[in-house]
């Protein structure tokens, strides 16, 4: 069993350290994304931004902004979960073999469903996301019974 500590010396949490940027980045990358979206179509949320950009209209309703929002929330609701259940399971002292391939799993998994998200392909996009979700229930349920009283 690995240390539970949490220390790049732990190879486990310097596994979840790992993977755990590689998601965020992927997630920040969407954010620009976001933005480089909404430039092209000339479409934005507020007053205030469409000053400066010729021809920029304020509109809720761009399918391609709206598709890379979708995804973004997508992110937020599944990423952070990952965060804080991947950390209390590192806690937990798992072999590294076990850990690498959740964490491995989630990675791979979100980055995929952002791929199949943006190019609005299912049901490769759903069962990515199951594909993903399934490393983080592994984890949560392998930390409640590691907290059981």
């Amino acid at each position: 069993m690995a240390s539970a500590g949490l220390s790049f010396e732990n190879p486990v949490f310097a596994a979840y350290a790992a993977y755990s940027s590689v998601v965020l980045l992927k997630m920040f990358c969407v954010t620009g994304y976001t933005t480089i979206t909404r430039f092209r179509v000339g479409v934005f949320a507020n007053p205030e931004d469409v000053k400066g950009n010729k021809g920029a209209k304020v509109r809720l309703d761009n399918s391609d902004v709206e598709r890379v929002r979708r995804l973004h929330r997508n992110d937020l609701e599944n990423i952070p979960a990952f965060l804080a259940v991947g950390l209390l399971y590192v806690m937990t002292g798992p072999s590294a073999g076990a850990a690498l391939w959740h964490f491995r799993v989630f990675t791979a998994a979100r980055c995929l469903h952002t791929v199949a998200y943006l190019a609005g392909v299912q049901p490769w996009r759903v069962l990515c996301f199951l594909t993903g979700l399934v490393p983080t229930l592994s984890m949560t349920v392998q930390v409640l019974m590691a907290g059981a009283l």
